[in-house]
Parts: C-alpha cells; sequence; structure tokens
C-alpha cells in the first residue's frame, strides 16, 4: 500500500493570515493507497461541518481523482485557535 501526504499550506505565517479552521482529512482505498491532507480555511458564512466536509473531499478528490470512491477513514475541523 502507498501513502501520500500534502497540504494545503496557510497563506501567511501569522494566525491572521491563516484560515478560521484547521482541518485534516484522510481518505483510504483499501489495499492499494491513502492519502491524507490538512490545512487551513475560512468557510463561507453559514456553513455546515457537512458543507466543509464535502468541498474539502472534493478539493482531494480533484487533485487524485483515483480517490473519488475511496472510504474516509478521518476527518477533523476544529478552530484554529488556542
Amino acid at each position: 500500500m502507498t501513502s501520500k501526504t500534502s497540504s494545503t499550506p496557510a497563506t501567511g505565517t501569522s494566525a491572521a493570515a491563516q484560515g478560521s479552521h484547521m482541518w485534516v482529512l484522510t481518505l483510504e482505498l483499501p489495499g492499494r493507497t491513502m492519502t491524507t491532507q490538512y490545512g487551513t480555511w475560512t468557510p463561507p458564512a453559514d456553513s455546515t461541518r457537512y458543507d466543509v466536509f464535502v468541498a474539502l473531499r472534493g478539493h482531494i478528490v480533484a487533485q487524485h481523482p483515483e480517490m473519488a470512491n475511496a472510504n474516509c477513514v478521518f476527518f477533523s475541523l476544529e478552530p484554529n485557535g488556542l
């Protein structure tokens, strides 16, 4: 099995330049391949957690079309602050 890890980097190094939320999403085609991506993003106003999941999954599939039918094995979306 191969594993791919990549990120969607924040647009800057300061917290103000980063998105309002930090996310991690792992997709897997069992026995074949897996990808984990992460980054920060400010979702549109009134977005739901599901809306964000679907948008991020679509973003990954656009980069890796072979993952279109992959299983989601991990998803985290948290406010990007301490």
